[in-house]
């Protein structure tokens, strides 16, 4: 936890907020560029898992987990879920959200870190509480957004022969598995048995400081293997944080949307509220929903959990 004043704000901003906070005793281990050694970090998931809380929430989504997938106790993690403790976080957290859905079937919950999200400087995102204040009542139904214009007639030209024309389209995904998060971590667990196998899904993916060649990249990794071909849609979160060069001559996020699309059978969308942005949405991961999409707008929906 590099940035200890966001730590800080963070944790006053859940007090304000009226929840009741336990701070972890390794919360702010370092070791290297890692919150603590393996046996701290592995320690702290369990005690979280032991801790009977609504919600495991994350300080920041550093690197790591990956480190550690072979040593956690997955049962244990999955019996405080089945208790009534909610796992979110985001980033690299992505690592440990597939790990345990591949060995468990557990869901969790893809949303905010303490520091980043509660804690960053300007204040938290209205719409990121909201969401998470839904997840803590089990109020949350779903989240919406609106698809952009320049996403939409890309699609339209470069359909699939699954999709229909873009600018009227009204469709609707029911009954599928929402799983995904980081796409870097997501093409780091490929041909390991921490990647869940997910037919007839919608695979929802982010990243930051990565350039559109590297994504599509890792994009065509995930296609090569075969597992973009086995979704029913390919939801685009947010892409930020990386440069364009002159010799990209146009080549841009869109032109990687645009390849995917070619590709693939698979619905793709832009625009879902997650990733490394102030504004994002709180998300099931490995909970079957429906995507409603009716021309620019579209729902992912999964009704009450309690």
């Amino acid at each position: 936890m590099r940035d200890k004043s966001a730590f800080k704000r963070g944790l006053k901003r859940l007090a304000t907020l009226g929840y009741e906070v336990e701070v972890d005793e390794a919360a702010l281990a370092c070791q290297q560029r890692f919150a603590g050694d393996e046996a701290q970090r592995l320690a702290a998931i369990h005690r979280a898992a032991s801790s009977g809380a609504d919600v495991a929430l994350i300080t920041r989504g550093g690197y790591g987990l990956t480190r550690l997938l072979p040593h956690i106790d997955y049962q244990a993690v999955a019996a405080a879920i089945e208790r009534g403790t909610q796992f979110v976080g985001f980033s690299d957290f992505t690592a440990f959200q597939m790990a345990l859905m591949a060995k468990t079937g557990a869901v969790t919950w893809a949303g905010p870190a303490l520091g980043e999200d509660f804690g960053a400087p300007a204040g938290p995102d209205d719409i990121m509480e909201a969401c998470f204040g839904d997840l803590i009542t089990g109020q949350g139904e779903g989240s919406g957004w609106r698809l952009s214009k320049s996403a939409m007639k890309s699609i339209a030209v470069n359909a699939g022969p699954e999709s229909a024309n873009a600018h009227n389209d009204t469709y609707s995904i029911n009954n599928a598995v929402l799983w995904g998060g980081n796409l870097s971590l997501l093409a780091s667990l490929v041909g390991t048995p921490y990647m869940p196998v997910v037919n007839d899904g919608i695979l929802f993916i982010e990243d930051v400081a990565e350039h559109p060649y590297r994504v599509e990249r890792m994009l065509a990794q995930l296609l090569q293997a075969g597992i973009l071909e086995r979704q029913k849609a390919i939801i685009f979160g947010q892409f930020n944080h990386y440069q364009l060069v002159p010799h990209d001559k146009g080549y841009n996020m869109a032109s990687v949307i645009e390849w995917l699309q070619s590709q693939v059978t698979a619905r793709v969308l832009t625009g879902l509220p997650i990733g490394h942005v102030a504004t994002k949405v709180v998300l099931p991961v490995g909970l079957p929903v429906t995507l409603a999409v009716e021309g620019r707008d579209a729902f992912l929906l999964w009704g009450h959990r309690h």
